[in-house]
């Protein structure tokens, strides 16, 4: 910590976030929707609202004049190259710009959250978890394999005990606060794991920005800039983190793993010891918060590779194009030279040798017969059904059936499908209701009670009253 690495500081987007006139609002509505609802990229439109919502939340609390400005006009300053605080992009296959957390800003909100008090500290869970990381140094350093081999053997008897007491009915009892304080650790670890993927998929965007540098103002020739394009990544690859980053994905993308998983979060989610935490809820949607960081890297590293190939295009084009200018210039010499005779001095005659010149160019392609013969025997069926219903297909619009549910979630907290219904009746039959249950499967903020059973009453295109039986769907802010 010297000095003028504190003064360098000043300049990092962590510093300035924490010294904005506005950090209150920026940091708590990042939280918000971003750590609280564990949300990784958020939508233009909807990122727009929930700041709306939030500033009028704000002014009936500290006046109009706090905070005058639109939400559109924070969420571009916030995301303007001056601050850094938010990345505004296009996702690779949506019109829609989105909006993600930067890691400076995603460090503050971790750094500020641990000022907060909480309902303890697991030590125990931690002195556990330091024993059980040296262990496996150790094991997979093998320092000592005796040392290693008496440890296993000691690791015997204790197994062959507490196996013996299982078959005699000889159990403790479960230590609720050992299983609260071991799934709070948990739940702090996964959510630190989602922050480095954020740090990872930085480094790597920030490879690409430097690649495109490269190849913009480069003038070298095309093998020693790919070398050294390679070669940063192949560093980048090689080092640890990417090691680490490569084994996960190994591990994550093994069914056997993500079952494994899937199973042992349903078993501690159903634990009535955890069941007032709030926590529960979000890493119970861990596995696919770590499979869509995951791919949100690898995204990251084919545009890499896009670019690279696309820098290679241009230079086979510029190739080409300058290999064209010669054989042109080659044409017009001998167009010039064509009516002048050559002098014969300097030249050799041998007779009864004449050259024979294949060029590839001058053979001509493959034309298909012009004539073709037509079987005009065919006889024309009729179909045996009404080809009129392939026209009537109603359009439903998924924006529009979002936009519903924005405006039925303004001043409350959650909303069924079955109020929705009632406010915005249905007037597009079953496809509407069902694009509703569509975008509460795909969207992680609502939940689907199957065990519940909930009548829609709706009419159809033909105007007559209906009623589906829907299992209960209640969306959430």
């Amino acid at each position: 910590m010297e000095y003028e690495y504190l003064v360098g500081l000043k300049k990092h987007p962590s510093w300035r976030l924490l010294n904005a006139v506005s950090a209150p609002l920026i940091i708590s509505f990042f939280y918000r929707v971003f750590t609280k609802e564990n949300r990784r990229t958020i939508p233009a439109e909807e990122m727009t609202a929930k700041l709306e919502d939030y500033l009028f939340h704000l002014h009936r609390i500290l006046g109009e004049d706090a905070y005058p400005r639109s939400a559109k006009a924070y969420l571009d300053e916030w995301s303007g190259s001056e601050t850094g605080y938010l990345r505004k992009f296009y996702p690779a296959r949506g019109e829609e710009e989105e909006f993600d957390l930067t890691p400076a800003s995603e460090k503050v909100i971790e750094w500020l959250a641990a000022f907060a008090s909480t309902q303890f500290v697991g030590t125990e869970s931690r002195l556990l978890t330091i024993f059980r990381l040296l262990r496996e140094i150790v094991k997979e350093a093998m320092v000592d394999p005796k040392a290693e081999i008496k440890r296993l053997e000691q690791e015997k008897i204790r197994i062959e005990a507490e196996l013996a007491a299982l078959k005699a009915g000889q159990y403790a009892p479960a230590d609720s606060t050992r299983i609260r304080e071991r799934f709070l650790e948990a739940d702090q670890t996964a959510h630190r794991l989602l922050f480095d993927f954020r740090q990872v998929e930085e480094n790597f965007r920030q490879l690409d920005r430097k690649t495109r540098e490269k190849i913009a103002v480069s003038e070298v020739a095309k093998g020693e800039l790919l070398d050294d394009i390679f070669g940063e990544q192949d560093a980048i690859n090689g080092s640890d983190q990417g090691k680490s980053f490569r084994a996960f994905w190994q591990y994550i993308m093994n069914p056997a793993s993500q079952e494994e998983l899937e199973t042992l979060l349903a078993q501690v989610t159903a634990l009535p010891e955890i069941e007032d935490l709030i926590e529960s809820e979000r890493l119970g949607r861990i596995r696919f918060q770590l499979i869509d960081a995951g791919e949100r890297v690898n995204a990251t590293c084919a545009q890499l590779v896009e670019q690279l190939r696309k820098f290679l295009d241009d230079q086979t084009w510029l190739e080409n194009k300058r290999i064209m200018e010669i054989i042109r210039q080659i044409e017009k010499k001998a167009v010039q030279i064509r009516a002048t005779p050559l002098p014969l001095s300097g030249f050799v005659h041998v007779d009864h040798v004449k050259p024979e010149v294949g060029l590839p160019m001058a053979r001509g392609l493959f034309v298909p017969p012009k004539r073709i013969s037509v079987d005009d025997r065919v006889e024309m069926g009729e179909g045996d059904f009404d080809a009129h219903v392939l026209y009537e297909q109603e359009y439903v619009d998924e924006k529009a059936l979002r936009q519903r549910i924005h405006r039925a979630l303004r001043g409350r907290s959650q909303v069924t499908l079955f109020q929705i219904c009632e406010r915005y009746p249905v007037d597009k039959g079953l496809t509407e209701i069902l694009g509703y249950l569509h975008i509460a499967c795909k969207d992680g903020n609502a939940v689907v009670d199957t065990d519940t059973q909930t009548p829609i009453i709706y009419r159809d295109t033909g105007g007559r009253q209906r009623k589906a039986v829907m299992p209960e769907v209640i969306f959430v802010r």
